[in-house]
């Protein structure tokens, strides 16, 4: 049996990237249309930044996608808000559902946002030294609520996959993390919220076997 080669990467906390890694993504602000409530305030926001301003970037080291193997990397989101919303990821469940995944916060402040696939939420608030674990089956985004930027390493079995369409189907995340006006956060109900069938749940359910 011929085994994968130990490697290294190191995190670059100033940089908000992985030295070493072997992929690299990048999210614009375009790439988030249709994300926030405020949809006027998302129009302004790009026409003053210009839509192929970054808002978060992924660097990673993927040695494999074979199963029982590991997926490790670093997530730099820039701060701000649309409106009183504060910046996000597009959020994901894995595809194989089963899959868990930790953050590690290395910079800034942010709010892990979890909603199970029938619409139960939680919040994590990760800072640096700060593990958040995203347990099996739970959707998940990434908040940026403080004023520099969130930088997180994050660690997930290789064979995950990423299921982004469940949050699209259902109008969006059940809540939206906002400013509180006193320098904190809170949760919102989101209005476009329409939850999911049950044959999407059996869907999520299924997808590990």
């Amino acid at each position: 049996m011929k085994l994968t080669e130990p490697g290294i990467c190191r995190v670059n906390v100033a940089k908000g990237e992985l030295d070493g890694a072997t992929n690299r993504y990048v999210k614009t602000y375009a790439d988030l249309a249709g994300l926030y409530e405020d949809a006027d305030a998302f129009r302004a926001l790009v026409a003053q930044a210009g839509a192929d301003a970054l808002a978060y970037e992924v660097t990673d080291f993927k040695p494999s996608a074979d199963a029982g193997d590991m997926i490790i990397g670093v997530t730099r989101m820039r701060p701000g808000k649309v409106g009183r919303e504060y910046f996000l990821t597009r959020g994901h469940i894995h595809a194989k559902a089963n899959r868990p995944e930790m953050y590690y916060g290395e910079r800034g402040r942010g709010v892990m946002l979890l909603e199970s696939p029938e619409g139960e939420v939680r919040t994590v608030e990760i800072a640096p030294r700060t593990v958040c674990y995203v347990p099996p089956y739970w959707i998940h985004r990434s908040v940026n609520v403080g004023t520099e930027d969130l930088v997180m390493t994050f660690a997930y079995p290789a064979d995950s996959g990423q299921d982004y369409a469940i949050i699209e189907e259902a109008g969006g995340m059940r809540n939206r993390v906002v400013d509180d006006g006193a320098g904190g956060w809170k949760l919102v109900r989101n209005a476009d919220y329409r939850g999911r069938t049950a044959t999407r749940l059996e869907q999520v359910y299924a997808s590990a076997s």
